[in-house]
């Protein structure tokens, strides 16, 4: 069973920074797309980036040049480096990933459990 696993959330002022990661395990046959999405009180889940298996990112606009993601393939991890942290990146942040869990089995997305960024004063 495949299993998506975040850490790296908490409590920290305007302008500093956070490191959150997710690692997948489990019965892994490939990982394809890894990203995170988030989601405020009384909001839908946005797309915050993506980074596809060759590599390539994907950012909203809301957090280009504030926001690094990166993926180590060897350990089936991706990250999300957050700079210059505003309140309105409070929220709770999610893992994605594309998963094939055995090969010739369904290639689905699986999610994490979440987890709180709070950026307050």
């Amino acid at each position: 069973q495949v299993q998506l696993v975040e850490s790296g959330g908490g409590l920290v002022q305007p302008g500093g920074s956070l490191r959150l990661s997710c690692a997948a395990s489990g019965s892994i046959f490939s990982i394809y797309n890894m990203g995170w999405y988030r989601q405020a009180p009384g909001k839908q889940r946005e797309l915050v980036a993506l980074i596809l298996s060759g590599g390539s990112p994907n950012y909203a606009d809301s957090v280009k040049g504030r926001f690094t993601i990166s993926r180590d393939n060897a350990k089936n991890t991706v990250y999300l480096q957050m700079n210059s942290l505003k309140p309105e990146d409070t929220a709770v942040y999610y893992c994605y990933a594309v998963i094939t869990p055995v090969a010739g089995h369904l290639t689905s997305p699986y999610w994490g459990q979440g987890t709180q960024v709070t950026v307050s004063s």
